[in-house]
């Protein structure tokens, strides 16, 4: 063992942000910071197949548009995995509505009177949300949805009918879910039912009687499996997470399906970053740190050794540094994996393995 002496130079105001990160963050959080920039260079220098996660509601902060999109279209995240309310909240500046900074500690007795809604320091009207309302149910009664679908598949018909809108209307820079669609990066979500999209099918459900739109849960969730058993056929697999909550484990949880469901030889993930502000011991950091997920066969040893990173402060507040980093450093992108298009040719591979473990 060869220790890396702590000296950081001078900070001179010249420096390139991967330098600024590389040199001048030796120790505790600003360490860890540099080692998630460490691991995102390395999965995307060595071609690892990236599972990303996004929690909570960051499309209104914009975060998919300084820095989520821009990892798409360079190549680096290749399925995603989000809450509803992200896709959602996307869709008003779509659809031409404002999404403001407001005060944090004002009155919400007075924003609730003026029709404003709140997600902490963001603020946009009540209207927005009734108008979003009715753009994505207009959408949902279209022939595309009127059957069973994944989340995949559900997010993925989303995007072609928002990239077509966008289009139409000149609208720059693209939605998530437009962006996800031309880049043919599928779009997992662990709970559909708590987010806006889906309560709007349930007045779609009760007026129409010819609505068929449903979601294959059981398919979703063995469409991730077989992706993460694809992509460990073919190479090294790296899960990013932005967030944690429920899009966190239900990415991870593609490993325990494998190996515990079907006993089929999973390694589990081969590099692990999270960026999240939870602790660990009272069992708010879901699944946890990349140790913990070994023991249920989410990581390799490999990873907990030698690939991991536990980052614990506010994504907005890191991942803008590190994209800048990224762009600087990866200036050509690599080419996109589109594993959207490489569902059912995963499926089937899954499909196999399982017959003949079941015959076996």
């Amino acid at each position: 063992m060869n220790p890396r002496p702590v000296a950081p130079k001078p900070i001179t105001g010249k420096e390139a942000t991967g330098e600024l990160i590389l040199d001048k963050f030796p120790a505790f959080a600003g360490r860890n910071l540099r080692e998630a920039y460490r691991l995102m260079l390395k999965s995307i220098r060595e071609d690892f197949t990236v599972f990303a996660t996004l929690s909570g509601a960051m499309t209104p902060a914009g975060l998919h548009h300084s820095c989520l999109i821009p990892l798409i279209e360079m190549g680096a995240v290749n399925s995603l995995t989000t809450t509803g309310a992200n896709l959602y909240h996307d869709a008003h500046r779509t659809i031409g509505h404002q999404i403001s900074e407001i005060d944090p500690h004002g009155s919400d007795l007075r924003y609730r009177q003026e029709e404003t809604i709140r997600i902490y320091d963001l603020g946009f009207s009540f209207e927005t949300l009734i108008k979003t309302d009715d753009f994505f149910g207009k959408l949902m009664l279209s022939p595309p949805f009127q059957k069973a679908m994944t989340t995949t598949e559900f997010h993925y018909e989303l995007g072609r009918a928002m990239a077509r809108y966008e289009e139409e209307h000149r609208i720059s820079p693209p939605s998530l879910l437009a962006a996800c669609f031309k880049h043919e990066v599928p779009i997992f979500c662990g709970a559909p039912q708590d987010g806006s999209i889906f309560l709007e099918t349930l007045p779609l459900w009760k007026r129409n009687r010819n609505f068929k739109f449903s979601l294959d849960i059981r398919r979703d969730v063995y469409q991730m499996a077989a992706l993460q058993y694809l992509a460990q056929k073919e190479g090294q697999t790296a899960v990013w997470i932005f967030g944690g909550g429920v899009p966190k484990n239900y990415t991870l949880q593609g490993e325990p399906v494998l190996s515990q469901m079907f006993e089929l030889d999973a390694r589990g993930f081969d590099l692990d970053l999270q960026i999240c502000v939870d602790v660990a011991d009272n069992g708010a950091l879901s699944s946890c740190t990349a140790g913990e997920g070994h023991t249920w066969g989410k990581t390799s040893a490999d990873c907990v050794e030698k690939n991991s990173v536990y980052l614990r402060t506010d994504a907005t507040l890191a991942l803008p540094f590190l994209v800048h980093a990224l762009r600087n450093e990866i200036p050509a992108p690599r080419p996109p994996k589109r594993l959207y298009r490489r569902i059912q040719e995963a499926e089937e591979l899954l499909d196999r393995e399982v017959e003949r473990k079941l015959k076996g």
